[in-house]
């Protein structure tokens, strides 16, 4: 008999990547006759709106709780562990190193004797203030990683940041976020074009230099500049006003919650940019490079672990326009073949099947 499996994440509905990567490997889990559970907040990631209760996912039950917020975009508090408990799993999958509900997840596996694994999601964001580096500091001196059955990294680079923070090497799992089957078989849409980006409208994300970028290029007058995400409000009107200065032609498009029309507004660029200023992965590099898309990114910690340079997409330092914009005139047009077959080839070892097959041999 297969086991049950309850998988815990802040967040259960919004634009979130933990949440991507939770329910991705969830519906697989489904598929391979797992018994399935998400808990989660009844929070939506980017606005002030609840979610449902209870809720389905590819047939996985979901279920969530009342939230206190503590902090930041996701510190939050949720009281789940009475249900975890009736519930019985066998393993728990908790999302998010330096958050209460993993804390929790430790004490609810040790009552019911249930395997306990940490994903970490990569949370070593440098350039804090002051205040929050201390309570860091803290968190990571409380927090006994080891005690976790296995740690899960999603990138490569976190390894040496654990090894430092005192986790033992044998408690260390590399498994990486995964691609959903569909970008590998759902028909090709038609092409335009287009240079896409597709995320958080968020500060982080540094819409400012694509914007930069693409003025004064050569693309400019020929290509549309399409924006697509879930908005901070304050930030989208700051990308409003600096559209109106440079008398820009871009447009803003609502979130894309369907995984066939998100694969669809893939297909519909010739290009795909993401300038973040920290991506700890970046799934939507591979998302893009799965559809044979020209990827582009700056030089943050996942594109560099994920993408190799001229050869199955292209990569610019942080905040550097200039180079972005260089970069945009060299591609716009060109069939670049070569670099689009590489990068497809190189995701099909994030596919979903493949993840969870590492799963497996971790259970």
């Amino acid at each position: 008999m297969k086991k049950k499996i309850l998988i815990l994440s802040n967040y259960s509905a919004g634009i979130c990547g933990v949440w991507q990567r939770a329910k991705v490997e969830a519906a697989e889990f489904k598929k391979r006759g797992y018994e399935v559970y998400i808990f989660s907040s009844n929070a939506i990631k980017g606005n002030n709106k609840l979610a449902k209760p209870v809720d389905f996912y590819e047939g996985v039950k979901i279920k969530r709780f009342p939230f206190k917020m503590l902090g930041g975009e996701s510190y939050m508090k949720w009281n789940f562990e009475k249900q975890a408990i009736k519930l019985k799993p066998d393993i728990i999958l908790a999302h998010n190193y330096r958050h209460i509900h993993t804390k929790k997840a430790l004490k609810v596996a040790k009552k019911i004797n249930a395997k306990c694994f940490l994903i970490t999601h990569a949370p070593f964001v440098k350039n804090r203030s002051f205040l929050p580096k201390i309570i860091i500091k803290l968190k990571d001196f409380f927090n006994n990683l080891n005690k976790f059955d296995k740690v899960v990294t999603i990138s490569k680079w976190e390894i040496p940041i654990l090894l430092k923070l005192g986790c033992k090497k044998s408690k260390i799992v590399h498994i990486p976020n995964s691609i959903p089957n569909e970008f590998f078989t759902q028909k090709k849409a038609k092409q335009q074009k287009k240079i896409l980006y597709l995320g958080r409208i968020h500060p982080r994300k540094d819409l400012a230099t694509l914007m930069k970028g693409f003025k004064n290029s050569n693309l400019e007058k020929d290509y549309e500049l399409e924006i697509v995400g879930l908005k901070e409000e304050n930030y989208y009107k700051q990308l409003l006003n600096l559209k109106n200065n440079l008398n820009l032609n871009v447009t803003f498009t609502e979130p894309i919650f369907d995984l066939r029309e998100k694969i669809k507004k893939f297909d519909s660029a010739e290009i795909m940019v993401l300038p973040s200023r920290f991506e700890p992965f970046g799934i939507v590099f591979l998302e893009s490079m799965a559809r044979g898309k020209i990827t582009i990114a700056s030089n943050t910690q996942g594109a560099k672990e994920l993408i190799q340079n001229e050869k199955e997409g292209f990569i610019f330092e942080v905040g550097d326009y200039i180079k972005l914009r260089e970069i945009l005139n060299n591609v716009a047009g060109k069939k670049l073949d070569t670099i689009k077959k590489q990068a497809i080839i190189s995701t099909k070892k994030f596919h979903v099947s493949n993840i969870i097959n590492k799963w497996e041999e971790l259970f």
